[in-house]
């Protein structure tokens, strides 16, 4: 497959070019009145040196109040410039950063999890989070290229005053300037840029599985085992930032080495009086250091062309997120059985044997399997809304939303109820232990859980699957760390639910009691 050409940032983040312009240019009114301030200056200076050395007449008669004033209004204009060009830039940034965040996500959202790219969790964050924020830095440079340009044009103006043999020298080392560190860039940089994303997507996936593990690692003791895991991918993010820091110092010495070439050769080439050459002299270093921007901002670029391109591939990505429909109850293929909706069926097998991978595949969370249908049509010819709008899952470790009880409910359907929610939650066996919490349906509940046992989780989220409100219910080890108990009146109140609802049931459990629901079973090795 080919890699989607270099994204243009504008069009990507949907910036506000308006303000995006008047901080362009702030940052170039910024940059003529600097450099009128320096070149300002070193003829002020070197003219009332001359004055002063001339006699008393010629120094009474100076006139400094002009050039005084204007050099303190070039300061002003400086300052006020510079900072409307940081507050209209970084405005502009933030804020088209947290919309390109939020048209990611929606996108990676809206992907068929059977075919989508790969967004696990650290891949995921690593776009969202590291390539955008590549990304906001590169918005906020872009009006400091462009006062860069036109640093470059006043400065050639101001340096023509010096004679036109000083003005081609300093245009030749203003056009060669960017062209030489764009060249060193793309040589320095580029691997250990891309280096250094991957190192940090690594990082970042391996500490959120050992994350997810760290109560275990915690018990039985294996935070060395763990930190020795994560030390090689560290190390090799540090060689690769180390190779970035190697190349932004070569970076500065040249720009240093450069700009006295530059200056030498307009003090040498220049043929006009002492204080218009003192001017092309402050003018040259003033251009070159704002050219030292631009090629700052190169260099910086070119380290991040791998992040650009990640943001690129999300952001070619099919927006469209097509909401499961209340759709009539379908019938269900397994192997070479119909099933007819409303049917009560228990998968059937040994432990490890893929009766949990069946229930994933009708959810439309794994790769479909050529032995399951819906509506007499085969998995793979279905789109993912299709299948949403049949079956809701109950899985047997049940993801909670950081939040509260109502916040992880809400997630089965808009508009759902406070008198829904407690109807739910009494189906599950759940509604007395939330009704004993202070806050009730505000309960936090954090991404492990936070007070609420496995078990409570576990009805947690079959109070969810409820209230979607699917033709068919998909149940993973429902009553996993229930007491027995509570599992009776859990099987009993979900047997009143199926008979007052006429859903179907796909049941996987190793325990007895809840295949008391199901009526016919279904051998897993038919299935696989």
């Amino acid at each position: 497959m080919n890699s989607p050409k270099r994204p243009q940032l504008l069009t990507i983040a949907g910036l506000a070019r308006r303000r995006l312009f008047f901080a362009s240019l702030c940052a170039g009114l910024a940059a003529v009145a600097a450099i009128g301030l320096l070149a300002l200056s070193g003829w002020f200076l070197t003219a009332a040196a001359l004055a002063g050395s001339a006699g008393v007449a010629t120094a009474m008669a100076f006139n400094y109040l002009i050039p005084s004033a204007a050099i303190r209004l070039l300061a002003i204009v400086r300052t006020l410039s510079r900072y409307g060009e940081r507050l209209l830039s970084h405005k502009v940034a933030l804020e088209g950063m947290a919309d390109l965040r939020g048209t990611l996500f929606d996108k990676l959202a809206a992907q068929d999890s059977r075919h989508a790219p790969d967004t696990s969790p650290g891949e995921a964050s690593t776009r969202l989070i590291d390539d955008v924020e590549a990304l906001e830095d590169l918005v906020i440079r872009q009006p400091a290229r462009h006062a860069a340009i036109v640093s470059a044009v006043v400065s050639l103006a101001l340096v023509a005053f010096g004679g036109w043999a000083a003005l081609l020298f300093l245009a030749v080392m203003m056009v060669g300037l960017p062209v030489l560190f764009r060249r060193l860039s793309e040589r320095l940089t580029r691997a250990p840029a891309e280096a250094a994303a991957s190192a940090l997507g690594d990082l970042r996936i391996r500490y959120i599985e050992l994350a997810g593990s760290r109560a275990e690692i915690a018990t039985y003791g294996l935070a060395d085992r763990a930190l020795a895991e994560l030390e090689p991918i560290a190390e090799r993010l540090d060689k690769a930032r180390a190779g970035l820091f190697r190349a932004e110092a070569l970076q500065g010495a040249l720009l240093s080495i450069y700009g006295g070439v530059a200056v030498a050769g307009v003090l040498l080439l220049a043929r006009e009086s002492a204080p218009m050459v003192a001017l092309a002299m402050l003018a040259t270093a003033s251009a070159v250091e704002a050219m030292g921007g631009l090629s700052r901002s190169l260099l910086r670029r070119a380290s991040l062309e791998a992040g650009l391109r990640r943001i690129a591939t999300l952001n070619a990505l099919d927006a469209e997120l097509q909401e499961p429909v209340a759709a009539a109850a379908a019938p269900l293929t397994l192997g070479a059985r119909q099933f007819q909706p409303g049917a009560r069926l228990a998968i059937t097998g040994a432990s490890g044997s893929g009766k949990t991978r069946v229930l994933l595949a009708l959810a439309g969370m794994q790769q479909p399997l050529a032995a399951l249908g819906v509506d007499h049509e085969p998995l793979d010819a279905l789109p993912a809304w299709r299948l949403n709008s049949q079956f809701a899952l109950s899985p047997q470790d049940a993801p909670m939303l950081i939040g509260t009880v109502a916040d992880n409910l809400r997630l089965a359907r808009s508009g759902v109820t406070e008198a829904e929610m407690w109807a739910a939650l009494e189906v599950a066996q759940l509604d007395r232990r939330i009704r004993r919490s202070e806050q009730g349906l505000d309960t936090p509940v954090s991404e492990g859980g936070g007070i609420l046992s496995g078990g409570e989780r576990k009805r947690l989220s079959l109070a969810r699957a409820l209230l979607s409100g699917r033709p068919w219910l998909l149940l993973d080890e429902p009553s996993e760390g229930l007491d027995a108990a509570t599992e009776a009146e859990l099987v009993e109140s979900l047997r009143g639910w199926l008979e007052r609802t006429g859903s179907g049931l796909v049941l996987v459990s190793h325990r007895k009691a809840p295949l008391a629901l199901c009526e016919e079973a279904v051998e897993v090795s038919e299935l696989l």
